[in-house]
């Protein structure tokens, strides 16, 4: 079983590829995209569990990617990398619905753990939504199963 779907964003060759690799050798499905026009062609809401772009590419940049990806798909994770580090692209970043801000250069090992740390947390957040209408429907259902005993208790009599 695959641990999760990933969209992998760079137009450096190396850090795609390392990516890649390092994601697919723990488990991952991951896809591949030189910029953020390729991107676009390749994602379809739902069917991946979290992107990882770099901020500066040519044309689509990481952060336009961002705000085209969350108007069809708000659930996908998205994590921006990059090399030129600034705080008002960190904050922005975050603004527009980033769950992370990493600086190159990174290590692996923390991309890992921040990419699970995400799903896990999407994963807990949708079975709460599950349980929270559960106990909706059960707290809808005991009255009017009251009533409903009521009404079929006269008419049995």
């Amino acid at each position: 079983m695959k641990a999760g779907r990933i969209l992998v964003v760079d137009d450096e060759e190396a850090t795609r590829s390392i990516l890649e690799d390092y994601f697919t050798g723990i488990g991952y499905d991951v896809v591949t995209a030189v910029n953020g026009e390729e991107a676009l062609k390749k994602f379809t809401p739902g069917t991946f569990d979290c992107v990882i772009s770099d901020l500066f590419m040519p044309g689509v940049d990481g952060m336009e990617l961002l705000k085209q990806i969350r108007t069809v798909d708000d659930d996908v994770l998205f994590l921006i990398i990059t090399g030129y580090p600034m705080i008002d692209n960190a904050v922005n970043a975050m603004k527009e619905g980033a769950y992370d801000y990493i600086t190159k250069p990174f290590n692996m090992e923390d991309i890992a753990i921040r990419v699970e740390r995400a799903i896990n947390v999407r994963k807990t957040e949708t079975s709460l939504k599950k349980v929270r209408g559960l106990f909706t429907t059960f707290i809808i259902m005991i009255p009017v199963l009251i009533c409903l005993g009521i009404i079929l208790g006269f008419l049995w009599k």
